[in-house]
């Protein structure tokens, strides 16, 4: 008993031991994103909001909401709000979306929402935030749209695109799906009018030295309202290097696509379900995705030309 004892207390102080190791070795910035993350796992989305609203309060970060009627046959009549952030002069807009909302499980539940679209909502928050410092500099104004009801059917991107002034928008970056991984996924599928950005994108990933994944056929995300709208976007995502390949045959491999017969990518096994939870994050994942977004605007700024 006693050498059982001593064997279970030095097990407990490895665990402690690897969880505090486990901990340092994520950085400062990584960190921040987990807690802001894990914020925002509440019971409802009028909650994910309010923390929304706080976090950028927070940060200094100036918005304005967009209240709309939405819902759905299922929910009827419900209603939404967006959060939009605007800085910069220029005479057109580039466009950053990135939807906060999470599902409603099948069981009743509420998704802790983290892979769907916690991670996603964080990077661009972050990028916001680099771009923002950079503002005077860009060709171009910069608005962020964070959109309810995606979930519902892409409703608050809707919304939010009937009262914009679209002869101002020149591009659109949308993000979904981006906890964890250093691989970029993202669509070739939003018409030929975003051909360009797919280029500047392209060589972005070269320049950077970035594991890209470009998918003929990308599930649809909020980007569906801007290509049906025939406005440039790219929607993007990121994954492990593996998930994403094995996400990649699963949408355009065809029948011989060398997946065993029924497999489902790790991540669809875990978006809208109860597995969709916190530890699936990684904060200098994340991290690093923002960094490679701002980057990415930046240099759509510098191509699409000045103010």
């Amino acid at each position: 008993m006693l050498l059982r004892s001593a064997l279970a207390g030095c097990a407990a102080l490895a665990l402690i031991a690897s969880a505090q190791l486990a901990h340092a070795e994520t950085s400062a910035a990584g960190q921040a994103i987990e807690n802001a993350a894990r914020a925002l796992i509440k019971t409802s989305n009028a909650e994910r909001l309010e923390v929304l609203k706080i976090q950028l309060s927070e940060a200094g970060i100036e918005y304005t909401l967009q209240t709309f009627e939405g819902g759905n046959r299922q929910t009827g009549a419900m209603a939404g709000t967006n959060i939009v952030l605007t800085f910069g002069e220029g005479q057109k807009d580039l466009v950053m979306t990135a939807h906060y909302d999470a599902v409603v499980l099948r069981s009743g539940g509420f998704s802790h929402g983290v892979v769907d679209n916690a991670g996603g909502t964080l990077a661009v928050v972050e990028a916001a935030k680099a771009l923002k410092a950079h503002a005077a500099h860009l060709n171009h104004r910069i608005v962020v749209v964070l959109t309810d009801q995606e979930e519902l059917g892409l409703i608050g991107a809707s919304k939010w695109l009937e009262q914009a002034d679209r002869t101002r928008i020149n591009a659109v970056v949308n993000v979904d799906v981006a906890a964890y991984g250093r691989t970029v996924m993202f669509g070739l599928n939003n018409g030929e009018q975003s051909a360009g950005l797919v280029r500047i994108l392209s060589t972005q990933c070269a320049v950077t030295a970035t594991d890209c994944e470009a998918f003929p056929v990308y599930p649809p995300s909020d980007d569906r309202v801007f290509s049906r709208a025939g406005i440039p976007v790219l929607s993007l995502g990121i994954q492990n290097a593996i998930g994403a390949r094995q996400m990649w045959l699963a949408f355009n491999g065809g029948e011989d696509n060398g997946l065993r017969e029924g497999f489902v990518p790790d991540v669809f096994q875990n978006i809208h379900t109860d597995q969709d939870t916190i530890d699936k994050l990684k904060g200098d994942d994340v991290a690093a995705f923002s960094e490679f977004l701002t980057a990415l605007v930046r240099q759509i700024d510098t191509e699409l030309g000045p103010r």
